[in-house]
């Protein structure tokens, strides 16, 4: 068997990365290669696991995936991609159909993401990132306060108690209701900011009833996401390369699978990571939590009243290509979101596939 087609065969406790691949190259086999050809070659098995297995950490361009030779269907690999579920193409038209209609909506939000000289908060899109956004306002009124209380208070002494201005300096040392009041005072700041703050933490912390699960993993440099609500598909998401990006799609945060959740729903997000610490953050949502290998972290986000495009990052130093982990969300309507589901399962889930058919021309199955 040569190497380039080694995979873990289902149910093998090897990496779920190596079986995703296996079960994409046998899609690629069986769209191009019908079973009323015959058996399949060893040199086709090779350039279908070429093509799928490849580097996974970067996306293929059209011409990597179109073979020079037609199978015998007459259908090339950029014809045939769609139909076995590879992540490593570029978004068709009907990927991003949705993603158009939202930015054309009137008052959606075409897309979320920091813009050039921007120094404060993302729109807020979720309740939790309008109460991270009040927390944030209140708090910068009262260290402005308390800013311009010192500069004062230090101008005064500057000037009033100078060695010109007071030649002969007071003795006392003690002051009782000076001592008070510079204790008090702190002690009642720091309740007035905590109070919003614990009530803000619970807020943040705990679940609300969710209308659906999503499970986020991270890897380097990527993420793998699964519906377990809606037959337990998953899929990678990679980032776009610079070469291959479309006009309207944002540099270092573009990918070629977004997360789809239907607008004004409540969104329970699991966490985990397969290799290192990694980190889901959603500026827009007020969302970050770590991914810990063997963990299972747990929060969430919602409702999102607009639909459109949300963007963020990977926020956990994961290694070389640690700001090229970029996180997209497409907010869909509910209509959407079930035809939406209903192309996923047939894309990353697929039909039962016939595994008697990887076995190449006078070779053994792997």
């Amino acid at each position: 068997m040569p190497p380039e087609f080694r995979f873990a065969p289902f149910g093998d406790p090897r990496s779920r990365r190596e079986n995703e691949t296996a079960r994409r190259t046998a899609r690629c086999v069986e769209s191009s290669y019908p079973a009323a050809a015959g058996p399949v070659s060893a040199a086709a098995l090779r350039q279908c696991a070429r093509l799928v297995e490849g580097d996974r950490n970067r996306v293929f361009s059209q011409s990597e995936f179109d073979f020079r030779q037609a199978g015998p269907t007459g259908r090339t690999m950029a014809q045939t991609n769609h139909q076995y579920g590879s992540d490593t193409m570029p978004n068709s038209i009907l990927r991003i159909l949705p993603a158009l209609c939202a930015a054309a909506a009137p008052g959606a939000a075409a897309a979320a993401q920091p813009q050039p000289w921007q120094t404060g908060f993302q729109t807020a899109a979720t309740p939790l990132m309008e109460r991270i956004a009040s927390f944030h306002d209140l708090l910068l009124v009262i260290i402005t306060l308390i800013s311009v209380f010192v500069l004062a208070l230090l101008a005064y002494v500057i000037f009033r108690f100078n060695e010109k201005a007071n030649p002969n300096p007071s003795r006392v040392t003690h002051n009782t209701t000076l001592e008070v009041l510079w204790t008090v005072i702190p002690a009642v700041i720091l309740v007035v900011i905590a109070v919003p703050s614990f009530k803000l933490l619970y807020y943040s912390d705990v679940v609300p009833k969710a209308d659906m699960t999503i499970k986020a993993t991270g890897n380097q440099w990527y993420w793998t996401y699964q519906y377990p609500d809606h037959g337990g598909f998953e899929f990678d998401s990679n980032i776009i390369p610079d070469e291959e990006l479309k006009k309207g799609q944002p540099r270092l945060l573009a990918v070629d699978n977004r997360i789809v959740v239907p607008v004004d729903a409540v969104v329970r997000l699991q966490v985990t990571a397969s290799d290192v610490l990694h980190a889901w953050a959603m500026p827009s949502f007020g969302v970050k939590i770590d991914a810990v290998p063997g963990r299972l972290n747990e929060t969430w986000f919602g409702p999102v009243a607009k639909e459109g495009v949300y963007y963020g990052q990977c926020s956990e130093l994961c290694g070389a290509k640690h700001g090229f982990m970029p996180i997209a969300v497409e907010v869909v309507s509910k209509t959407g979101f079930e035809r939406w589901v209903a192309k996923a399962r047939r894309e990353f889930a697929g039909t039962p596939l016939n595994l008697a058919r990887w076995q190449p021309t006078g070779g053994s199955r792997p």
